[in-house]
């Protein structure tokens, strides 16, 4: 099928919705009318009637209600019958169609999300998000293969095309495709006709990136000291207690001016302060027993010895290189390439927290924009929520409450809304609803936790919930007053790239060209807390070194004047008991003087010499 005839095909499909619109809205109208008539009185009549005129009834009769009629715009009704809208083949009504409609009828900037879905798609009623509630964050849920990957990327790529940096964490790898056009092809070309949207394939901008340079990417790293004692606590397992304690030795490690820039900084100081170096220094800390210096250090160890030391370490991100836009001004879509997210799931939650958390540091206050600066697309996020400590959690609902005052929309991606903490879900201004399944008890509760999230609506939404397409969602945003817009069951877009994974040589193209490679690509090892430490440990090791050594000397010195001062008094009683003075005479001079006081003298100072130990 051609492009050309594609596009005569949608624009016949469009003509058809039109006219049952338009046909809808004339019954509609004519059943108001009646309705008018019927409930105003007649006028009453002149004092002079003309002649041959009937009387005016001085009052009226309403039609029973059983007399009703059909809205046939072919066969007009009688004045005086009551009217009714034509039936609806869904769920919802003419009159609720029509408020679908209105609700999503906005003036500014919008995210196209499909056409509403009453029995057969009505492209005549599309369901957007206005381009400046976006930063009021957003949820796309939806059971395994139910199509929220494919959400988030039409989300993507429109905002792109805005001019709205976007950053997403690929763990699966196929919204890489968004660097590659769409393939055409007819079944496609009459999903997206029907409803309303004139597909054509595009490629979008797209910066690659992987933690710590494990995958196609540009090298994600960033320093112990940035990531926190809470964030890293997350990813450790640790519990309260030992969150706390590890905060009071980021404490130590700041004011002893011991940078912590990668695991094997904060492992060498937590072995200086349990040893015998830093007993005094960890007796003063307070607050932190040996014990649980000791739990968080073969915690560090373990983690270390899983491979996450190549996430930490210099040259740390900077996080505005994700804002960045082209030269055309798109948006460049950040891709973070998470390949085992399996073996590590707490570690590339809390590294997506991580950048968050950093980008709300760095950002300046605009209050609320036309369009935000960035989305952030947080999949299989109840990753991040899973085990969380209360301070953890208190961190992210702060950071998600006050990151849109900066120009940031968060949209949660994840599998049912009860994955994501109450206190975060009521600060979601956006929701997508993918199909939920209800085969266990389990699953029946949280679909009936789900609806009673959802503003009243025409859907018996537990069985429209369970019983969604592949591609159809149950969405409502918040419009351009912050009101709530009408549930509207909805079809979805389909992408403009490619819903296959870009090719690896062309993702590697990519990365090597990329200006951030150069910046980024080579991991530096500056002297930080493990070469300080070390060299106080070296320093500690020599002076012991050194005192062992004067110690040794001073006893062999000890022990060799002793034994002179043996020799000497030997000497003294030999010269007192078997010599004259005639035989002196002809004794033996050398041995006469080592017996001598003046011998011994100097043989003392030649001894203290030798070891050192000699008094200046």
């Amino acid at each position: 099928m051609t492009d050309e005839l594609a596009k005569a095909q949608a624009e016949l499909e469009a003509a058809r919705q039109a006219q049952a619109a338009a046909a809808a809205r004339l019954a509609e109208l004519q059943a108001g009318e009646a309705r008018a008539r019927l409930d105003t009185p007649p006028s009453a009549a002149d004092d002079a009637t003309p002649e041959g005129a009937p009387p005016v009834a001085e009052s009226y009769t309403r039609a029973p209600e059983a007399e009703t009629a059909p809205a046939d715009p072919e066969h007009p009704s009688e004045p005086g019958d009551r009217v009714e809208p034509a039936a609806t083949a869904g769920p919802l009504s003419v009159d609720e169609v029509a408020a679908v409609r209105a609700g999503y009828a906005f003036t500014g900037s919008v995210l196209e999300i499909g056409a509403l879905v009453n029995g057969e798609p009505d492209a005549a009623t599309q369901v957007r998000i206005p381009l400046a509630m976006v930063n009021r964050h957003g949820l796309i849920a939806g059971a395994t293969g139910t199509g929220k990957t494919k959400t988030l990327q039409v989300l993507a790529e429109q905002l792109s095309a805005a001019g709205v940096p976007v950053f997403a964490a690929d763990i699966k790898g196929d919204l890489s495709g968004v660097a590659t056009a769409g393939t055409s092809s007819e079944k496609l070309l009459a999903r997206t006709a029907g409803i309303g949207q004139a597909w054509q394939g595009a490629a979008f901008p797209v910066e690659y990136f992987a933690l710590g340079g494990q995958g196609t990417g540009v090298p994600v790293r960033a320093t112990v000291l940035s990531f926190g004692p809470t964030l890293l606590a997350k990813v450790l397992g640790l519990n309260d207690t030992q969150e706390s304690s590890l905060g009071i030795v980021f404490a130590y490690a700041d004011e002893q001016r011991l940078p912590l820039v990668d695991l094997k900084d904060l492992r060498e100081l937590l072995l200086w302060l349990t040893g015998d170096e830093g007993k005094a220094d960890l007796k003063r800390l307070g607050g932190i027993s040996t014990q649980t210096a000791g739990v968080i250090l073969r915690e560090i160890t373990a983690f270390s010895e899983q491979g996450a030391d190549v996430f930490f370490g210099e040259p740390e991100l900077d996080t505005r290189a994700l804002m960045r836009t082209t030269q055309d001004g798109r948006g460049i879509i950040s891709l973070l390439e998470l390949p085992d997210v399996a073996s590590r799931p707490a570690l590339f939650s809390t590294f997506l927290m991580w950048l968050l958390a950093d980008l709300f540091e760095d950002l300046p206050e605009v209050g609320d924009v036309e369009r935000p600066k960035l989305v952030f697309f947080f999949d299989e996020a109840h990753l991040l929520f899973q085990d969380a400590s209360k301070d953890f959690l208190t961190a992210i609902t702060q950071t998600v409450r006050l990151i849109r005052s900066k120009g940031v929309g968060i949209f949660f991606v994840t599998q049912t809304p009860k994955d994501v903490p109450s206190d975060v879900l009521a600060q979601l201004g956006s929701r997508v609803q993918h199909q939920l399944r209800a085969h266990t008890p389990d699953d029946a509760t949280a679909l009936r936790q789900t609806v009673r999230t959802y503003p009243r609506s025409g859907y018996d939404l537990e069985e429209v919930l369970t019983s969604l397409g592949i591609g159809e969602a149950i969405v409502t945003v918040m419009d351009e007053r912050g009101a709530p817009t009408p549930v509207a069951w909805t079809r979805l877009r389909a992408p403009q790239g490619s819903m296959e994974p870009t090719p690896a040589a062309a993702m590697q193209q990519s990365v090597q060209a990329s200006p951030l490679s150069a910046t980024y690509g080579q991991a530096v090892d500056r002297e930080s807390a493990y070469e300080l430490l070390q060299a106080r440990l070296a320093s500690a090791q020599r002076a012991e070194q050194d005192e062992a050594a004067r110690e040794a000397a001073e006893q062999e010195a000890q022990r060799l004047e002793k034994e002179a001062q043996r020799l000497e008094e030997d000497a003294q009683r030999g010269r007192s008991t078997g010599r004259s003075s005639g035989e002196r005479a002809g004794g033996n001079v050398v041995t006469d003087f080592i017996g001598s006081r003046t011998g011994q003298s100097l043989i003392r100072e030649i001894v203290r010499g030798v070891f050192g130990n000699r008094r200046r």
